[in-house]
C-alpha cells in the first residue's frame, strides 16, 4: 500500500505574529515553524499503517526551501521519502492542484492530511483534492483501519460520530484521536538525512488569488473586576458599557 501524507509548515502556536512591508508580508523573524498539528496526526497514523501493513509513506509539502527542516522531521518520524513542490502555498486551491498532480503520478492508495492547517484554518484542501482526483473525501477522520482494499473509519459529525466503510483510494482529513503524535528518535533523525527528498516545480503555477494585506485582531480590552456582592454595578456595566443586555 502506498500512502501520501500532505504536511504544512506552520508557525508554532506560541509564536508572536507580526507583519512587515506595510502589512503585506508575514514577518518570520524569530518564529519557530512546525508540522501542522493535525497533519502530525495524519503522519502518525500513516507510520502505524506502515509498520502493520508493510506500507510505504511519502510526505508532500508545498513550499520553499525553508520548509525542508520540517520535511526532514517528518522523515525522521517514519516517512520513507518526501516531495517538495517548490512554490509558495498562497491559497487552498493552488495547494490542492499541486497535491492532485503529485497524487496522479504516484498512484497512491491513501491520501492523508490534517483536517485543516493552523495558519489559515480553511479546512478546504482535502475536499478540493478529492474533487480534482474524482475520489471520495472524508473529514474529520478520528479513526482509520485498513482491511485489504477497504477502510473502516469514524468521523465527527454534529451531535455525534459516524462510522463509514469506504473503498481505497480516498482522501482523509485527520484529527485526534486517530493516532498519538510521534517524537523522532535519534535513529530516525540520522536516517532522515539520507532519505530522498525530491524537489519539483509546481503544476499549473498560475494563482487565482492575490494577497493585499494582513490585519491583526483587535487587542483585548482590560478586565474590570466587580465585587460579587455588587450585582447592580455589574448589571449597569453589562447594559450601558458592554451593551450585551
Amino acid at each position: 500500500m502506498r500512502i501520501l501524507v500532505c504536511i504544512t509548515h506552520v508557525p508554532d502556536t506560541t509564536s508572536k505574529i507580526s507583519f512587515t512591508e506595510n502589512n503585506t508580508k508575514f514577518d518570520t523573524t524569530g518564529v519557530q515553524f512546525i508540522i501542522g498539528p493535525y497533519d502530525d496526526y495524519a503522519l502518525a497514523r500513516a507510520v502505524e499503517l506502515k509498520e502493520s501493513d508493510n506500507a510505504t509513506v511519502t510526505v508532500l509539502n508545498v513550499g520553499g526551501a525553508e520548509t525542508e527542516p520540517t520535511i526532514r522531521k517528518a522523515l525522521a518520524i517514519g516517512a520513507d521519502e518526501a516531495v517538495r513542490v517548490n512554490a509558495e502555498p498562497t491559497d487552498s486551491f493552488f495547494v490542492a492542484k499541486q497535491i492532485a498532480a503529485v497524487a496522479k503520478d504516484g498512484n497512491y492508495d491513501l491520501i492523508l492530511m490534517g483536517r485543516e492547517s493552523i495558519d489559515f484554518n480553511g479546512g478546504q484542501v482535502h475536499g478540493m483534492v478529492g474533487e480534482l482526483l474524482n475520489l471520495p473525501s472524508v473529514s474529520p477522520v478520528m479513526k482509520l483501519d485498513i482491511e485489504e482494499d477497504k477502510a473502516k473509519l469514524s468521523r465527527e459529525i454534529e451531535g455525534g460520530k459516524e462510522t463509514l466503510e469506504i473503498n481505497l483510494p480516498f482522501v482523509a482529513g485527520c484529527q485526534e484521536p486517530i493516532a498519538e503524535w510521534k517524537i523522532p528518535n535519534m535513529r530516525g533523525i540520522m536516517s532522515a538525512r539520507t532519505k530522498p527528498l525530491n524537489v519539483i516545480e509546481p503544476a499549473e503555477p498560475e494563482k487565482k488569488t492575490n494577497l493585499q494585506s494582513f490585519e491583526l485582531p483587535a487587542e483585548k480590552g482590560a478586565v474590570q473586576m466587580i465585587d460579587p456582592d455588587n450585582v447592580s454595578t455589574l448589571v449597569d456595566l453589562l447594559k450601558n458599557e458592554a451593551k450585551v443586555i
